[in-house]
């Protein structure tokens, strides 16, 4: 006899249907639009100005100078900070940064702030030029061009970063960074070599302004602290947060008028 085939038994029941997408109303696409222009954006990478790292100073912020930045040297090998600078100048402390010593931009930068040095420190603050360098190579560059200012030494960049103008991943980037003797920061940002050197004529005036006291500190262009999430202003966070409570609103609108009305 031939063998008998056994039928299988249907399934009891259907295995139910995905359900459909839920399509947004027109209410809802508009106001995810205004939510998405609003919201603040979130960054994979550390917000950085001309190429400055994140770490962020406010211009008119008053910082605790204990321990800020690390040690340094000068060119002269004797270790210092930025508090025991501030600590012997007379108004404050003014600091450029540059890449790398004795280099077309950075010897640029070097002689306009020495050709501007009398006017530049006749309020009582005192110029420092900041670099990555060795206390060698700054020598040498500060002997060849004749700088009547010391040059500081950061091998580890720790004041470089401090001040808001470390370059990723290991370098410098150029600009200035004038702080008083209260601690107050009164420029930090990036620059050209004159652009920074302006950035204090500004503060401190030349010529016949330099008897008059400092002015307000320089804000265009600032390494500057953002309140917030993720850079986003305390104001825009706000604003997210009522678009999304607006969203939720209109989509809910939108599937009561997609129910078919009751018979």
């Amino acid at each position: 006899m031939p063998p008998e085939l056994r039928k299988r038994k249907a399934p009891a029941t259907e295995p139910a249907a995905a359900p459909p997408a839920k399509k947004k109303g027109p209410v809802a696409k508009a106001v995810a639009k205004v939510k998405e222009v609003i919201s603040p954006k979130t960054s994979k990478t550390a917000a950085k100005t001309n190429g400055a790292s994140s770490t962020k100073i406010a211009v008119g912020e008053t910082i605790d100078l204990v321990g800020f930045g690390g040690e340094i040297e000068t060119n002269d090998g004797v270790k210092t900070s930025l508090k025991k600078l501030v600590d012997e100048s007379k108004s404050g402390v003014v600091l450029f940064t540059y890449p790398k010593a004795s280099t077309p931009g950075c010897t640029t930068q070097a002689c306009l702030f020495r050709d501007e040095y009398t006017p530049l420190t006749a309020t009582g603050f005192s110029i420092y030029g900041l670099s990555k360098d060795s206390p060698k190579a700054n020598t040498t560059f500060k002997t060849k061009q004749n700088l009547p200012y010391p040059l500081l030494c950061d091998t580890a960049g720790t004041l470089i970063a401090g001040i808001g103008l470390k370059k990723a991943p290991a370098g410098v980037t150029r600009g200035v960074f004038v702080i008083d003797k209260t601690g107050k920061v009164l420029a930090a940002q990036a620059g050209s070599p004159a652009g920074t050197v302006n950035v204090v004529k500004k503060l401190v005036g030349g010529g016949e302004a330099a008897a008059a006291p400092a002015a307000e500190p320089v804000t265009e262009a600032p390494v500057e602290a953002t309140n917030g999430v993720n850079g986003a202003s305390k104001e825009d966070a706000a604003k997210a947060d009522v678009a999304a409570e607006v969203a939720d609103t209109a989509e809910k609108l939108d599937s009561n008028e997609a129910k078919p009305a009751a018979a």
